[in-house]
């Protein structure tokens, strides 16, 4: 399955590559690298900066679907809200690391990690502690607890950190983000706020001889779509789509 939207209220996929040296930040490096992107997407035309060594790039956010690209001192981020398809999403991404060698310099010499992130969030007004535990149930030596006459659930945010590999360089990390806090569950008062499920597939180090940024994308892309094919759209997306349903 390559498209994700319509499984949530929302969704994301973003790329960040860290470097070990500090990026450039003289004038005429940032706009040239920024110029790259308005040339392919004519759209993406908000261009400011956050912090003296933070550049933004961006289509207007008041569509829902949009892209983003930002520089800081050791990062370049990227980011596609709501694409159309994954591989949409994914052109973004590729194209910044096949530019920021040229324009950034940033080799995989210096690559500190090399990240793709994987977000969906799902608006609900109520206490999303005890949705996901409604939605996925929990861990059976927890379910006496949960069973206890009048328990409220203040915290419930499962988090799954795993490798594939036996030097483990390259890790994937599976969260669980709830916005409900005490005050809500005292008050009884719920905004609707997003329940975020993330995964992030992150590798380490600098790249072997021979390895570029895009290849090492496209290999987090393959492995991340695998997990989220064979085990979290049906397992956690769909039910907490239906929970949500008949809530």
């Amino acid at each position: 399955m390559a498209d994700y939207l319509g499984l949530s209220d929302d969704y994301f996929v973003n790329a960040t590559l860290s470097t070990e040296m500090d990026l450039p930040t003289n004038r005429e490096s940032v706009l040239h690298f920024f110029e790259q992107f308005r040339k392919h997407f004519p759209t993406m035309k908000n261009f400011y900066a956050r912090e003296p060594a933070e550049f933004v790039l961006e289509e207007e956010k008041e569509e829902r679907r949009y892209r983003w690209i930002s520089t800081e001192a050791r990062r370049v981020v990227s980011g596609s809200v709501n694409p159309d398809t994954y591989d949409e999403g994914m052109d973004l991404h590729r194209l910044v690391l096949e530019m920021a060698p040229y324009a950034l310099s940033a080799s995989g010499l210096d690559c500190e990690s090399l990240s793709l992130s994987i977000g969906f969030d799902f608006n609900f007004r109520g206490n999303h502690n005890q949705l996901l535990a409604d939605a996925l149930g929990v861990h059976p030596v927890f379910d006496k607890i949960i069973e206890t006459p009048g328990i409220q659930l203040l915290g419930n945010e499962p988090i799954l950190q795993f490798s594939f590999d036996g030097d483990c360089k390259t890790q994937f990390r599976l969260t669980t983000e709830t916005r409900t806090n005490p005050f809500h569950v005292t008050t009884g008062e719920y905004p609707e706020e997003q329940l975020s499920i993330y995964l992030t597939g992150r590798r380490f180090g600098s790249l072997e001889p021979g390895d570029d940024l895009v290849t090492v994308l496209n290999e987090l892309s393959t492995a991340c779509q695998q997990i989220l094919d064979n085990y979290i759209v049906e397992e956690i997306l769909l039910p907490l789509q239906a929970t949500i349903a008949i809530s």
